[in-house]
């Protein structure tokens, strides 16, 4: 969820502005559904901007991807030894 301050203080268009809100609100999916909604209708550059802003801050950062593939490597090898015990 966001914190107190990442909204900016003055959303170009009241589209934008239930996006970030949507994000506030917790509603992350909601938002970049919103964002890449107007960043696919002509937006104005002042929308463009915080479109792609709102999608950059809601991103999943690479290393959970990394972290995962990990964690399932060793969940895949500790299977792997109980199986192999029996």
């Amino acid at each position: 969820m966001a914190k107190g301050g990442q909204t900016p203080q003055d959303p170009a268009s009241p589209e934008m502005r239930a996006a970030w809100q949507r994000m506030e609100e917790g509603d992350v999916a909601g938002a970049r559904r919103e964002a890449r909604r107007i960043l696919g209708s002509n937006p104005s550059p002042e929308d463009r901007s915080q479109a792609e802003e709102l999608l950059r801050r809601t991103q999943t950062p690479p290393a959970v991807y990394g972290f995962a593939a990990l964690v399932l490597l060793i969940l895949v090898l500790l299977v792997a030894l109980a199986l192999s015990r029996y």
